[in-house]
């Protein structure tokens, strides 16, 4: 339907490049929706001019901007920034219905059939499965809703610090109200909780339709050799799961590098695209050496490091050691 559309957020250029593989991993898989980009005022043209390839529409948002609502709620929580920015996507009036997915997830399969559901529809988040994770959500654009939301955050502020908690606290009844509402996990699957449960992952991790590259390092933060299609360096397991970030720096490296040297010309710009020999392959990347006070913790947090240091074979070798 015209009047529907998948709506991203991209505030910066590195956010940009996950915005181009989101789009281009959409259109991939046939979607019959409206592509929306919402981009920050401080994202280069070479950008912008690449997102506009591939999203039907991209709008500029700025939370600073004085003639915008959000600037008066931003004077009382400055503190709120970029939430405010993405919930300017419910001003998006002139469609019905939207999905909004954060930058850093990657479509492995056609999602049309979340258009099916209702506002607010949205996964479980891995960290507290009664509070949905907001990186993948359904809603319908209203300015009646976008000026609640608005003194809700002036009101309450965030339990979190950022847009989910926001919206957890809006729309508080989520976890009781009506199961429809609850996504499966398979829309919105954490590139981290893969390692806090991976007999799970094992079982249904095939079935993944929405993946979302949680944690601080983000997929554009690698370097990638094309030719070995390995990446160089060492990374962090728990970040990223190998096959999934091979996912989107195959559909980076192949669709949008392409289109970013076409706009950048002879500007000289870092693709994250290497040809290097000496790249360090997924399987043998291992995390920089973490004392053990950062491991215990990594652990209570549910991120053992279960393809690396933590691994079964390595657990079992320490205790054959102590039981000599």
């Amino acid at each position: 339907m015209a009047d529907q559309a998948f709506v991203t957020l991209a505030t910066n250029d590195g956010y940009a490049r996950g915005a181009m593989v989101l789009g281009k991993s959409l259109r991939n898989h046939k979607t019959s929706k409206k592509l929306v980009a919402l981009i920050g005022p401080q994202m280069s043209e070479p950008c912008q001019a690449v997102l506009k390839r591939i999203y039907d529409e991209v709008k500029v948002v700025d939370v600073l901007d004085s003639g915008d609502v959000a600037h008066l709620a931003m004077m009382k929580r400055p503190d709120l920034g970029v939430t405010f920015t993405k919930l300017h996507c419910w001003t998006l009036t002139h469609y019905s219905k939207c999905v909004f997915m954060d930058a850093d997830t990657l479509v492995l399969s056609n999602i049309d059939e979340l258009f099916e559901r209702e506002e607010l529809s949205a996964a479980p988040d891995p960290g507290w499965p009664d509070c949905f994770n907001s990186g993948v959500f359904v809603f319908r654009p209203s300015l009646e809703t976008y000026g609640k939301l608005l003194q809700y955050c002036t009101e309450h502020g965030s339990f979190d610090g950022g847009d989910q908690g926001v919206l957890n606290g809006f729309f508080s009844n989520w976890a009781t109200a009506d199961i429809s509402k609850h996504l499966p996990f398979i829309y919105n699957l954490s590139s981290i909780a893969i390692y806090t449960y991976l007999p799970a992952f094992k079982q249904f991790g095939g079935n993944a339709k929405v993946v979302h590259f949680l944690g601080k390092t983000k997929p554009w933060s690698y370097t990638y050799d094309t030719k070995s299609k390995q990446f160089k360096g060492s990374m962090n397991e728990a970040s990223a799961h190998p096959t999934f970030l091979l996912n989107w720096w195959t559909l980076f490296s192949s669709a949008v590098v392409p289109m970013l040297q076409e706009q950048y010309g002879d500007q000289p710009f870092h693709s994250g695209c290497v040809e290097d020999e000496s790249s360090t392959s997924l399987a043998e990347a291992t995390e920089p050496q973490m004392s053990s006070e950062e491991r215990k913790k990594k652990w209570e947090q549910g991120q053992a490091d279960y393809m690396g240091m933590d691994s079964f074979d390595n657990i079992k070798r320490k205790l054959d050691t102590f039981l000599k």
